[in-house]
């Protein structure tokens, strides 16, 4: 499902923070990337999610090269893959309300008609109820936020899925339920995961097999 070759990449030419990472993902596996803060992680999820052109090396999504990345890359591409940041402030627009927040990825890829069906069910599925769905960002908690994040990155239904510190911010019993969630969806789609994290007790309960940073890059 995904394969990084060699993947260098960074914020300042010159000065990467990821050097020639190799990772490979099979269809349907979820893998845990376990590594402590600031070790680059999140840039090579970024990567992983074609939101960060790498300065070097290249990425196979689904058998296919990756040749553009964030809106240049393919929409076929595109939404294949859903990702989920640690921070949901940082990830939603304060101006939309939760459901807008959800429906985004359906009115970007021309789908706006199935909001109307389809937002309603997933929203239930990660624990909203329908009062919140008309409050903003700032008037809901981090873990209410998050949830809808999850479901706006379910919501072109992804053939994988990308978890970066999905659950960092979150209390012990919304970690465990988003992380249900994700294993429903996975069940039912046979969605690949790749969970970023550096808590190996969670990793390792969650995903198939788990893999340390320092197997897969050189720096």
């Amino acid at each position: 499902m995904l394969e990084l070759r060699g993947i260098t990449a960074g914020y300042d030419r010159g000065a990467p923070v990821v050097r020639d990472a190799h990772l490979a993902l099979e269809a349907g596996e979820a893998l845990g990337l376990l590594g402590p803060s600031g070790c680059g992680k999140s840039t090579l999820a970024r990567v992983a999610a074609l939101l960060h052109r790498p300065e070097r090396g290249t990425v196979v999504l689904a058998g296919r090269t990756v040749t553009g990345f964030r809106h240049r890359a393919a929409r076929a591409q595109r939404v294949r893959v859903g990702v989920v940041f640690q921070q949901p402030r940082l990830s939603a627009d304060p101006r939309l309300t939760l459901r807008d927040l959800v429906a985004e990825p359906l009115r970007a890829t021309g789908r706006r008609a199935e909001a109307a069906s389809v937002v309603p069910e997933l929203t239930q599925r990660v624990g909203l109820g329908a009062d919140l769905l008309t409050r903003r960002p700032h008037e809901v908690s981090d873990g209410q936020l998050q949830r809808a994040c999850l479901a706006r990155a379910l919501v072109l239904r992804p053939s994988l899925l990308v978890c970066d510190e999905m659950t960092a911010m979150l209390d012990a019993s919304t970690t465990a339920a988003l992380v249900a969630v994700v294993e429903e969806y996975r069940a039912e789609t046979g969605a690949a995961l790749l969970a970023v994290g550096h808590d190996p007790i969670l990793l390792g309960r969650w995903c198939d097999r788990t893999t340390h940073w320092n197997e897969i890059v050189k720096n």
